[in-house]
């Protein structure tokens, strides 16, 4: 079964560390299969709090989708997207 990463998240508030751990972010997303499936568009909250960033990130198994969270490198990339913005970001396994 596919893995998802639901992240959302607040404005972008430091964009060179958002530039760095996008650099940074593609080359790992490569390794783990990963894709992006929406984030780019349009979004409506209809219940809870509202977060101007929202991504749905499909890896092809949910055990990838964790191994790519606990990579070392992406571990590293961490402390960029931590500086770029406020976020959330839950692993969950698809049908």
């Amino acid at each position: 079964m596919a893995g998802y990463w639901i992240v959302r998240g607040s404005e972008v508030e430091d964009r060179d560390a958002f530039e760095r751990y996008a650099q940074r972010w593609g080359p790992i997303s490569k390794k783990y299969g990963a894709r992006m499936l929406a984030g780019r568009g349009r979004h409506q909250t209809r219940e809870g709090q509202d977060h101007v960033r929202n991504l749905i990130i499909e890896f092809p198994s949910y055990e990838s989708a964790v191994a790519c969270y606990e990579d070392p490198a992406y571990q590293a990339a961490l402390a960029d997207v931590r500086k770029a913005y406020r976020r959330e970001l839950a692993i969950v396994e698809g049908n």
